[in-house]
């Protein structure tokens, strides 16, 4: 939805620039080579009198601040070459916060594309200014921000060079922006306290990097140029930040308490309404620059939205991915998996297989909340060491005892781009009648970025619990290379039958994997065409004792249009041996061999349009009958106020001589009145379990990471009628936060 305003106040500011870039050899036609183009510096200036944040850089000091030249490098769609808009950047700094003005100039500034207000937006739908900060100069981790013109802000921490992105990480930040007839204007304040630095006497450098994206012409471009594989973050190639001085940490200490009260009611004969108050608080300790101790006392998640419902159509566990922000918060410090590594084509992802899974921790396997105690992490940098430690209570649920979580995690960085690690993880119970219960978990991980364009990722990790038998290994090796052009892959993985992470996640075990891909990237000269990825894909599985049982033969094309639509078309060919009966969508198949085949087309609209969304068909056979399954999603913006998301997935199934149905529906409300107040509805039909779920939530920010949030939660079976359905559960929450920071 675009963004009309006009201009007033004092026009934008235009000073003497640096040209950053003046000296980089240019092909004859203007193009650049990102990858040795040399890397720009700006300087910050100390501020003169005070600066308020108004979304006008009308103040003295931002006239006379060092500024970028104007030039951003584009991305995509035409690597290499000069941005279509200039973007003027300026940095200033005091003792209390560092500041960034940006004037992003658009010669059609009507139609500036905002897709939301809410925090953490979907950026890839949106205009945005990408700021990324590298205050430790260790070329490896960053604060990452996203503002778009409305004033949105994403924020994000990212680690090992872009390998890891936690999107759960939130700072306290200030934010105004201008649209005018001129572009558009963005005043940024970031509080000391919210960027780790090391104090120091002297003159301090820190990476930084800016990034643009002008989403009606699906155009990113670059302050410091990148190859179209990496993004702002990728901080191994960011410019440089010099002339801060005399910057200091303070005490770095937060205490968010937190009140909540809820009624739980339900319409099962014999149960009584419940009503619950408690109060709790979270703090944060900057130990040291670089090493972060979180504290939290009674810890409550109720206003965390419920689940997506998912049809198995597998004979494996599903993944439920971790949302509260507890958790999140350093989560690639934690992270010991299979690894999904951006734009390279891995085959596999931490949904196959985690070695600590922090949902395992106050959800039981039915997924309803278990009460915490509280607990404490530790986490961040000594030295050259990456480190984590984690200790949290759960206390005695209707599902599960009390319980003792401890995880412990160090990993070193031999080079700029590689580490080692260790990790070890215990579940121990603590409850009367539980205390010999545990399950241990001991892993170490190498991971290295070789020849520029390579990574190598490994790891090893066994288990260990009372009267545990089998083979209780998993180990994996996996190497991949990704060009602007070409990527391919390979890995080899054990899973032995005894390997049993409780607090982790592994989907499959009793198995040994091989996967390897080839694809290619080519910008082909096509009207409306940026790029076409033909790939092959080639994956196996055995048993332990090298037997076949999983094999698929997979071969793709994905088109990309310059719009920013994808359409994919696809071919596979699978194989399954069924050594024992196994039921597959709650039906029941005999042993054997099944050989199917299926084909799928799938094409995914611009998110920067008002009305997007995706469809996905697949049709073939299914085991020993057949599959044709539907789904997709229509997003209807009608303003950045407000966003409806429709979602659906249909499959009908021929099975074991059987013919149903397997569905799922889900409605997606999101209105934000400004980027404080937020409402979100969401309502999920499960046709196989009869099942409606419902949660309304609505969330009013009134200070910086303080908040109030009103949720209903209701699940309610519906085999009869929507109306008339027996409710399962229904819970109605209150809760509110207030961040005091010293």
């Amino acid at each position: 939805m675009a963004v009309v305003a006009s201009a007033t106040g004092a026009p934008p500011v235009h000073a003497q620039v640096t040209r950053s870039l003046g000296s980089t050899p240019r092909e004859s036609d203007g193009r650049i080579d990102p990858t040795t183009a040399p890397r720009p510096s700006l300087r910050a200036r100390e501020a003169v009198g005070s600066i308020a944040i108004d979304g006008r850089l009308d103040e003295e000091a931002w006239a006379r601040a060092d500024s970028t030249d104007g030039v951003f490098i584009q991305i995509q769609p035409r690597p290499g070459y000069p941005s279509s808009e200039r973007t003027v950047i300026r940095v200033l700094y005091d003792e209390d916060n560092l500041y960034i003005g940006a004037e992003l100039y658009d010669s059609e500034p009507d139609k500036l594309v905002v897709p939301g207000l809410e925090q953490d937006y979907a950026t890839q739908n949106s205009d945005i200014l990408g700021i990324a900060i590298d205050s430790y100069f260790d070329k490896q981790s960053a604060f990452l921000y996203a503002i778009n013109p409305a004033g949105a802000v994403f924020d994000a921490q990212s680690f090992n060079d872009s390998r890891y992105l936690n999107r759960a990480w939130e700072g306290v930040i200030r934010v105004k922006t201008r649209v005018h007839e001129e572009g558009w204007t963005a005043e940024v304040a970031i509080p000391m306290t919210t960027l780790r630095f090391a104090e120091a006497d002297g003159e301090q450098t820190w990476g930084i990097n800016f990034s643009r994206r002008i989403r009606r012409r699906n155009e990113d471009s670059n302050w410091a140029p990148l190859a179209r594989q990496f993004r702002v973050y990728k901080m191994s190639r960011a410019g440089t930040l010099t002339g801060l001085r005399g910057l200091r940490q303070g005490r770095n200490l937060s205490v968010k308490p937190y009140v909540t009260g809820a009624r739980e009611t339900d319409d099962i004969p014999g149960t009584d309404p419940e009503n619950d108050a408690n109060a709790g608080f979270d703090l944060k300790w900057g130990v040291t620059p670089r090493l972060t101790l979180d504290l939290t006392v009674l810890t409550d998640f109720s206003q965390v939205e419920v689940d997506r419902e998912q049809v198995n159509l597998t004979r494996f566990s599903l993944f439920f991915p971790e949302k509260r922000d507890f958790f999140l918060e350093n989560d690639g410090i934690f992270t010991l998996s299979d690894i999904s590594v951006r734009n390279y084509r891995t085959g596999s992802s931490s949904r196959n297989f985690k070695l600590f899974h922090s949902r395992r921790i106050g959800l039981s396997p039915s997924r309803q909340v278990v009460p915490m105690g509280g607990g404490a992490r530790l986490s961040g940098r000594v030295g050259e060491l990456e480190v984590g430690m984690l200790m949290m209570q759960t206390r005695l649920s209707d599902e599960l005892p009390a319980e003792n979580f401890a995880v412990a995690r160090a990993r070193a960085s031999i080079t700029a781009n590689s580490d080692v690690g260790l990790m070890f993880v215990n579940r121990q119970g603590t409850s009367t009648g539980a205390t010999g219960d545990y399950n241990r978990s001991f892993g170490a991980d190498a991971n290295f970025r070789l020849l520029g364009n390579m990574i190598l990722n490994s790891y090893y990790a066994r288990t260990d619990e009372p009267g545990a038998t089998g083979d209780r290994n998993a180990a994996m090796l996996q190497v991949a290379w990704r060009d602007p052009i070409w990527d391919a892959s390979t890995l080899v993985k054990h899973v032995g039958d005894g390997f049993n992470p409780a607090v982790g996640f592994v989907n499959r075990t009793a198995m040994r994997r091989w996967f390897a891909t080839l694809g290619a990237h080519p910008q082909p000269n096509i009207p409306h065409v940026l790029e076409i990825n033909p790939y092959v894909d080639v994956n196996f599985f055995s048993d332990l004792d090298w037997t076949l049982e999983s094999r698929e033969l997979a071969a793709g094309t994905a088109i990309v249009f310059l719009d920013g639509g994808r359409l994919t078309l696809e071919y596979s060919d699978r194989f399954e041996r069924l050594a024992v009966p196994t039921r597959i969508a709650g039906v029941e198949l005999p042993v054997g061999d099944y050989d199917f085949g299926s084909g799928r087309v799938s094409y995914f609209a611009s998110g920067g349009r008002s009305i997007s969304g995706r469809v996905s068909a697949s049709t073939g056979n299914f085991y020993d009958g057949d599959r044709t399954s539907i789904s997709g999603n229509l997003q209807v913006r009608p303003s950045h106020h407000l966003a409806v998301d429709f979602e659906f997935q249909h499959n009908n199934l021929n099975l074991g001589g059987n013919s149903f149905t397997a569905d799922l529906f889900s409605t997606r409300v999101r209105y934000a009145y400004n980027t404080k107040i937020f409402l979100l509805g969401f309502i999920q039909y499960n046709e196989s379990t009869e099942e409606l779920v419902t949660n309304l939530r609505l969330n009013v920010i009134h200070a910086p990471l303080s908040d109030v949030f009103l949720v209903l939660s209701e699940r309610r079976n519906v085999a009869e009628s929507v109306f008339n359905g027996r409710v399962l559960d229904r819970v109605i929450t209150a809760k509110v936060t207030k961040l005091f920071a010293f």
